[in-house]
């Protein structure tokens, strides 16, 4: 596949389209910085998959959309299309039916993105492995971005080994790999999962199957229990019955003493109705006999405010009469005085106009007087001002070379201190660069310090390895600790559980069973159980109610018939059971039938399983064993157990002791490798302090040699300057020494200043005469317009005054037609007055019968309540017992109920059916029911005594069973695809050893020559490390540059750091070059000789390979050999665009021209 095109749209500051053609050959993009060279890498490592927003240099992937600019809007999608040329049909075969294949991807704002190829909708996965199988990638190595060259250097061994997997085309392989691991360990997981629940199945259908011998025997019993709680519940049934035809009959005599008291109080209320009908109307009455008495005194209230406020209106009018009076008399003396101020201010404006008539003369003759002074002066302060720049000009000249001589003095006093502390400070560096140690003493402690670290690591690692190893051991030795405390704890558990058991079996009392005494032999449990069934709970006690005793001789027995053994010999028992045992004898349930007809009376047989065959052809199959056989049993497994737990603690012992030992080594290697880290650490830090010396050594005498030449350059630069200062000063003085003398200017100023003041003088005088008459005059001009002013003041006043008057003169005439209204007044108030108080005295009386009559209607009113009151009390009384009449019948009805649902409940019959149920026959007489309650305890207790019992249990083991048939066929399953898994993935490994191993060699073979080639001579190699297998081994570089030792690569200078990191990246180029390689800036840190030979490897593999190169750089010598070059330019800020130029097609047709 070769990369055609690269088609971006809205991909950060690509918002137009724009299409980034990929031809073969050197293809060069250049710009300045952040015009967005490095988005068109980004962009094309995005739409190869790359799924990790920082490698986009985003904050997250939404970032990657255009966010807009000045004058642009923010984008909600961006879109990044890439054109591959697959005319060779070397794609995977899902896409492998075209000549051209286009891969796209689109994202939307907070939508995330979509992969297409030939515009099906695919997976990143598969976009991935497109590229991986083709030897590139969106993180492959052939994508060189910033600061790539400087990752490959600073990069661990494991790292760089991606380099060789690129190489040998295993990248896809590495990935199928790891995938088919993943589903290797999930098949392992599910087989021990699925180990575990099978054997869990094996254990739960064995115990199943004895839980469904146990559950016949639970049904018997279950159903005499039935039977039994059937008659209680039937008992309980009548019961409630009769109980709540009791409760209805109290109910029905409450309800009538309820309607009783019901009526009285019904007749109590309507006596307290009519009493309290007639209420309303005598309060209403009451009430408005009271309101005319409220309206009678308010009239009465008012009356008297409106007397006293006509007395303060007749004294306000009295007292404004005469204030009236004042005024008319003051303005009648105001328009009396203006006639006297008018003719004043006429003889006051004739006497000013005469006085301005004779003042103009005399005001010229000053006028030109004061101008003649003025010129006079204006000559004289000429001359001073002249006389006086002279003066100046020669003082400043004296006193700016006398301030010459002083700054050039102190400033030679300056540069000779600053001579003596340079010559000090001289001496000083001197004397400290001959006390600074020898920095070649120091660079042989530091060498030394390096040789103590690398033996400090060495030693660490030697230790984290032993610890390694003793953790290993520890891990080894922990599981059967684990598998030995995990089997002693199950034992402890069973045995405790059996010891519960037995003790929950033992019968109270002082009569112990006669099975408390029996041993017998493990497997002979049931068979004892069956023959001696119930008699086993007797005792040997002859105060017991039932018990054995020693009967008789045994040696007139019959024998038992031959071939079968006395249960005696299995069974260790008291001696009052030794005729019942030896009369019993054990057989092969094949042999039982026949020999059953040799028995002699009395006699018996039976199976090791409970099968019992009688002297009189009675025979008992083999059922689930009984409580005696079960107490046997579990007596027999707990004497088993105490030995299996002495035995188990022994082994947890020894597991532990050896874990112990594994602790106490891991705790020892723990230790030493604290210790070597220790050493380690302070070897280093030695190593530190040693360089920082060093350093320090370098850096002083550096700075002191520095220190020395810049003292010395300013001393002489002091000396230069003392000596241009000592001409200066000389210059100054001969310059003093010519400069004119001052008396005789000062002589001059002196006459010219008293010629000055002299006419200053006479100016002022003239001046003042001037101003004075003129001031005089507009005094007199303004006092004219004042008194036009007065007089038009003066007469308004008058016309004001005489209006003013006249209007005084109405308001004191309307003022006295008020007083006399108001004097007629007081007559018409005593006659109102009289009338009110006979009204008044009416109403009192009025409401005070009223409030009579109602007082009487209240107190009747209150005896009504009280007897209502109490009606309704005796009333509650006799509704608050039928209540408790009806509570009781409700819980006997409830009762009744409850007896009933627990009938359905238990039962699921009728309550009239229950007699049928329990045995009874209707209308005979009912047990007691405590006699039926101890019957019912005792069924339980056996019941009880038979343990949990699982009465689903044979339904359960069918079950089980399928189940178990099923998982053996899906652990079958998971095994063959465990073993193809693991199959797959040997013959991946083998695989990729092989093809690693041998791209290894090429790369190595071709990276020795491009380093001699770069580097223009010197050797290096490539090394794996670290591990023997090498899909996990490491990848390290070892040079050696002309003239220098082998070294590794982080030794090497930036430089040449640089330059292996190419040769390196190219090799791989040249061991299986991938279809496109992107370098940005690769050459930044090269010099100009160095980007030469860059250059011209690229062209040679240019021309070797089918590889495209894309390069991006700043470079003017890189850029001069690039077949073509792309120009990203952001001439709108924020907005990048692209331009092209074909350099080659460009120097044809120069030559051409």
């Amino acid at each position: 596949m070769k990369f055609n095109k690269l088609r971006v749209l809205g991909f950060k500051s690509f918002v137009e389209p724009t299409e980034f053609i990929i031809e073969r050959g050197l293809t060069g993009v250049v710009g300045p910085n952040g015009c967005g060279k490095s988005n068109l890498v980004e962009a094309l490592r995005w739409v190869m998959g790359e799924n990790s927003y920082k490698n986009m240099r985003a904050s997250g992937m939404d970032d990657v959309i255009f966010s807009g600019s000045g004058n642009r809007p923010a984008r909600n999608t961006a879109e990044v299309a890439l054109f591959l040329d697959n005319s060779d049909r070397t794609a995977p075969a899902a896409f492998n039916d075209s000549d051209e294949i286009q891969v796209s991807r689109r994202i939307e704002r907070e939508n995330g993105s979509v992969y297409r190829i030939n515009g099906k909708e695919a997976r990143a996965k598969d976009v991935q492995l497109l590229f991986a199988d083709a030897s590139t990638g969106a993180r492959s190595p052939s994508m060189v971005g910033q600061g790539r060259i400087g990752e490959l250097i600073n990069a661990k061994p494991q790292a760089r080994r991606q380099l060789l997997e690129e190489a040998a085309g295993i990248s896809g392989l590495h990935s199928r790999r790891h995938e088919a691991e993943l589903r290797l360990r999930g098949a392992e997981g599910n087989l021990e999962r699925l180990e575990d629940i099978t054997a869990q199945l094996e254990s739960q259908i064995e115990s199943l199957k004895r839980q469904a011998r146990q559950a016949n025997r639970f049904k018997m019993l279950s159903a005499d229990i039935r039977a039994r709680d059937a008659m209680l519940l039937h008992i309980r049934w009548a019961q409630a019955s009769e109980a709540e035809l009791e409760a209805e009959t109290a109910l029905n005599q409450a309800t009538m003493v309820v309607a009783e008291k019901a009526q009285g109080q019904m007749e109590a209320a309507k006596a307290q109705a009519i009493a309290s009908l007639k209420l309303p109307e005598l309060r209403e009455e009451e009430a408005r006999a009271g309101a005319a008495l409220q309206r009678i005194q308010i009239a009465r209230t008012q009356l008297d405010e409106e007397a006293g406020r006509l007395l303060k209106r007749r004294d306000e009018l009295s007292r404004r009469l005469l204030q009236l009076a004042e005024d008319i008399r003051r303005e009648e003396q105001l328009a009396a005085d203006n006639a006297g101020f008018l003719a004043k201010l006429d003889e006051e404006e004739q006497e000013i106009n005469d006085i301005l008539a004779d003042s103009g003369a005399e005001a010229e003759e000053v006028r030109e007087a004061f101008e003649a002074a003025a010129a006079a002066l204006a000559e004289s302060e000429r001359l001073f001002a002249a006389v006086t720049a002279e003066r100046a000009e020669a003082a400043a000249s004296r006193t700016q070379l006398e301030r010459q001589i002083r700054d050039l003095a102190e400033r030679r006093q300056r540069l000779d201190r600053q001579m003596q502390d340079a010559e000090a400070e001289l001496d000083a560096i001197s004397e400290r660069l001959s006390a600074l140690d020898d920095p070649a003493e120091r660079r042989e402690v530091v060498d030394a310090a390096e040789y103590a670290v690398e033996e400090a690591a060495a030693a660490a690692e030697d230790v984290e390895a032993a610890l390694a190893g003793a953790r290993s051991a520890e891990v080894e030795a922990r599981r059967p600790v684990d598998a030995a405390r995990s089997h002693l704890n199950g034992l402890e558990t069973e045995a405790r559980t059996i010891s519960r058991m037995l003790a929950a079996g033992e019968v109270s009392g002082g009569f112990p069973a006669v099975a408390e005494a029996i041993r017998v032999d493990r497997g002979y449990e049931a068979a004892l159980g069956a023959a001696l069934g119930d008699d086993l709970e007797s005792s040997t006690d002859p105060a017991a109610p039932a018990f054995w005793t020693v009967n008789g001789d045994a040696s007139a027995d019959p024998a038992l018939p031959g071939g079968c053994e006395p249960l005696l010999s299995r069974a260790s028992a008291p001696p009052e059971l030794t005729r019942r045992l030896a009369q019993i004898g054990v057989v092969a349930a094949e042999d039982a039938a026949r020999l059953m007809a040799e028995l002699k009376p009395g006699q018996r047989l039976v199976t090791p399983k409970g099968a019992v065959y009688r002297w009189d052809g009675h025979v008992a199959g083999s059922e689930a064993p009984g409580a005696a056989a079960l107490r046997l049993s579990q007596k027999n497994r707990l004497s088993e157990l105490e030995t299996e737990l002495e035995e188990a603690r022994i082994i947890l012992s020894d597991a532990e002791a050896a874990l112990s030992d594994a602790a106490g080594r891991i705790a020892a290697e723990e230790a030493r490798l604290a210790d070597a880290r220790d050493r380690s650490r302070i070897a280093t830090r030695q190593l530190a302090e040693a360089r920082e010396a060093l350093a320090a050594a370098e850096r002083a005498a550096g700075d002191l040699l520095r220190r020395r030449d810049v003292v010395t350059e300013a001393a002489s630069q002091v000396r230069s300057q003392i000596e241009d200062v000592h001409l200066q000063e000389e210059n100054a003085r001969i310059e003093l020494e010519d400069a004119p003398d001052l008396s005789g200017i000062d002589q001059r100023l002196r006459d010219q200043q008293l010629a000055v003041a002299t006419d200053r003088s006479v100016l002022a005088e003239a001046r003042a005469r001037y101003e004075g008459l003129s001031r005089e005059t507009e005094a007199r001009r303004r006092r004219l317009a004042a008194i036009a002013q007065e007089r038009s003041a003066w007469q308004a006043r008058a016309e004001s005054a005489e209006n003013h008057v006249a209007t005084l003169r109405d308001r004191e005439e309307e003022a006295r037609e008020e007083i006399a209204d108001l004097e007629a007044a007081p007559e018409e108030f005593d006659e109102k007055r009289r009338s009110l108080l006979s009204e008044l005295q009416k109403a009192e009386e009025t409401r005070r019968t009223a409030a009579d009559r109602l007082v009487e209607a209240e107190t009747r009113q209150r005896d009504a309540d009280r007897v209502a009151t109490t009606a309704l009390a005796e009333l509650a009384e006799a509704r608050e017992k039928r209540g408790r009449a009806e509570e009781r019948l409700v819980s006997s009805a409830e009762r009744r109920h409850e007896a009933e649902l627990r009938i359905q409940e238990t039962l699921s019959v009728a309550p009239h059916e229950v007699l049928r149920l329990a045995g009874l026959a209707p209308g005979s007489a009912l047990p007691d029911v405590r006699d039926i309650e101890r019957e019912v305890d005792r069924l339980k207790m056996e019941r009880e005594r038979l343990g949990a019992v699982n009465l689903r249990a044979e339904e359960e083991q069918k079950e089980l069973s399928d189940k178990l048939d099923a998982l053996i066929r899906e652990r079958d399953d998971v095994i063959d695809a465990i073993r193809k898994l693991r199959g797959a993935i040997q013959s991946l490994n083998r695989e990729g050893r092989e093809r690693l191993l041998a791209a290894f060699e090429v790369v190595n073979a071709e990276f020795q020559r491009l380093f001699t080639h770069l580097f223009n001579g010197g050797t290096a190699e490539l090394q794996l490390i670290e591990s023997d297998d090498p899909l996990e081994a490491g990848l390290e570089i070892l040079a050696r540059p002309p003239g220098k030792k082998p070294q590794t690569m982080t030794l090497l200078s930036g430089g040449e750091q640089a330059l292996t990191a190419m040769a390196l990246i190219f090799a791989v180029f040249l061991t299986n070059p991938a279809p496109i390689c992107v370098l940005d800036e690769v050459d930044a840190p090269l010099d100009d000789h160095n980007v030469e030979r860059y250059c011209n490897l690229m062209d040679e593999m240019a021309a070797s390979t089918e590889t495209r190169f894309v390069i991006i750089t700043h470079n003017p010598i890189t850029m001069a050999r690039m077949s073509r070059l792309f120009g990203v330019t952001m001439a709108e800020q924020g907005v990048s665009q692209l331009v092209s130029v074909d350099l080659q097609t460009a120097e044809l047709l120069r030559e051409a021209s």
